[in-house]
């Protein structure tokens, strides 16, 4: 693409795909390469500006990474962040050691220098009129000697060189982590680098992104056909969208119907994509295949292999149907490949597998189309209203690609489903029809400008599980032995961390009494209250 750019070089931090999409929130396109790529690749990509990324590792250890040395002699900025603070300042002169008190979690810093990247931003003041920033730390080495013609920056009273400039080379480094949102002016301070500093205007954004991408899936799939596996979710129907308006009727999606859907759903993705938009959208009802195939299954990561699996085998059956197929489109998007460590770099901890990353077997004769595989969730969504979906269907809660199969613990079994369909239902519709009123504001549930907002809109993520565990219970002057379903809502600007959302009791109250009386089957609901980390978002 022909746009300034940011390149991020990857130790192995588990939040470096939040640095690039914090640059990208500066309209300013930014990509991830592993921090060993061949030094040719960083010269050829032509960045406006280079970042080091955080890492586990130790810079003063000879066996760790580091950074390439053209890195610092392109004449470019660089910002080096936690780790990549430590490597710049031993690769460059310096020394890092090991510290005898260890930083996790909240610091305030003292700015110090009047440097370009922090001049006139703080958080607070202290007494002598000092600039204080309020951040976040992960580490246990620290710097303790500047590289020649560099000044100090930063500091804390147990980090004395929290943050170190050489503002002739543009060079900049903080201890801190900028792209969390526990530092308050994390995204002024990485704005202040990548579009003061480096001189980036900022000429990235959806509907440039679009042209482009339209433009490159017409190139890659010329007179082919592509088939889609059109889920309902929010990733797959964007997808759907783009790759339509690229090339109109070469596109058929298959909507599979594995009994793992939402309540209704069905009926609204074709209702949509059918009726209103013109997609081509065969629909398949598999229910029984895929019920089949998770019998007696109560692994998760076995559970999410066999669904991912028979999505396959459905779109190759579908695909033969089609003389002119050649291609499968997904709308496998950025964090997917995150957690599945299936990025670019290579050095992310797999947390679980996604059903749509990794390969496809090589029984699937068709080439893998993914037009939303660098973008994060907030881009999709914007993506989507940029392409004219309703913003009720782009703004809706994720919903993960193998349904219901993840939320249904231990064995699936459609009994199971029909109970959490419609627990889910009730506890979707609760959220959509209650707005936050100035008495939740005032036990601080919410915010003030928040008040008259349905908390739906107010939760990033919400649903029910079903808990293959019976309790006892008394249903007028009877007892009942009957299931369990626990419901989960969460709030979160990245999904990387989150929050449970501390929803009002009174509607609370109203989702269980009205799931106990309306969901056959159920006799008690809980409320989940753990947080990511250490919980997942989903349960399986």
């Amino acid at each position: 693409m022909n746009h300034q750019k940011i390149l991020v070089l990857d130790f192995g931090s588990q939040v470096t795909q939040l640095i690039a999409r914090r640059v990208r929130e500066c309209g300013v396109f930014c990509e991830i390469l592993p921090c060993d790529v061949d030094p040719q690749r960083i010269k050829d990509y032509g960045a406006s500006g280079i970042v080091l990324s955080g890492s586990h590792q130790s810079a003063y250890e000879e066996s760790t990474d580091k950074a390439p040395a053209l890195v610092f002699e392109l004449g470019i900025p660089v910002l080096g962040i936690c780790y990549g603070m430590q490597t710049m300042a031993m690769q460059l002169g310096g020394k890092v050691e090991a510290g005898t008190v260890r930083e996790f979690g909240h610091a305030q810093i003292r700015a110090h220098g009047h440097t370009r990247l922090f001049d006139g931003l703080q958080d607070e003041t202290n007494e002598q009129g000092h600039g204080l920033l309020n951040v976040w730390m992960s580490h246990g080495d620290k710097v303790t000697e500047l590289p020649p013609n560099f000044k100090l920056m930063a500091s804390t009273p147990s980090c004395p060189i929290a943050g170190m400039a050489d503002e002739a080379r543009g060079f900049y480094a903080v201890q801190f982590h900028p792209e969390v949102t526990h530092t308050k002016k994390g995204k002024d301070i990485l704005a202040r680098f990548v579009r003061e500093i480096c001189g980036c205007k900022g000429d990235w954004s959806m509907p440039s992104f679009v042209d482009e991408a339209v433009e490159r899936i017409r190139a890659q799939v010329g007179t082919d056909e592509v088939i889609l596996g059109l889920s309902g979710g929010v990733d797959s129907s964007v997808a759907a969208a783009l790759i339509h308006k690229a090339i109109g009727d070469q596109l058929t999606c298959v909507f599979v119907d594995h009994g793992l859907l939402r309540y209704k759903e069905g009926e609204q993705v074709m209702e949509t994509f059918a009726k209103h938009l013109g997609v081509r959208v065969v629909h398949v009802n598999a229910t029984e295949e895929f019920m089949g195939q998770l019998k007696g299954v109560t692994d998760p990561e076995a559970k999410r292999k066999i669904i991912g699996k028979a999505f396959v085998d459905v779109f190759q059956r579908e695909a033969g149907t089609r003389a002119n197929a050649r291609w499968l489109a997904q709308g496998t998007i950025y964090p997917d490949v995150i957690e599945s460590a299936g990025a670019k770099t290579g050095k992310a901890t797999s947390i679980k597998s996604h059903h749509n990353v990794g390969g496809l077997p090589d029984t699937l004769n068709l080439k893998l189309l993914e037009p939303l595989r660098d973008l994060f969730k907030d881009e999709v969504r914007k993506l989507g209203v940029e392409l004219g979906l309703d913003p009720e269907m782009v703004y809706r809660h994720p919903f993960p690609g193998p349904g219901l199969g993840v939320r249904i613990l231990g064995e699936v079994k459609a009994e199971y489903a029909e109970i959490l369909q419609r627990a889910d239902a009730v506890f979707i519709e609760e959220l959509r029809n209650t707005k936050a009123t100035a008495k939740d504001a005032a036990a601080e549930l919410c915010t003030e400008d928040q008040v008259g907002k349905s908390w739906y809109d107010l939760t990033s993520q919400a649903f029910a599980v079903f808990l293959p565990v019976k309790s006892v219970g008394v249903m007028g002057d009877g007892r009942t032995y009957e299931y369990v379903v626990a419901i989960r809502a969460v709030q979160t600007q990245d999904f990387m961390t989150a929050h449970w959302a501390h929803l009002p009791y009174s509607l609370l109250g109203r989702v269980s009494n009205r799931i106990i009386n309306e969901v056959k089957g159920v006799n008690r609901v809980v409320y989940d209250v753990s947080g990511k980390p250490p919980a997942t978002i989903e349960w399986e």
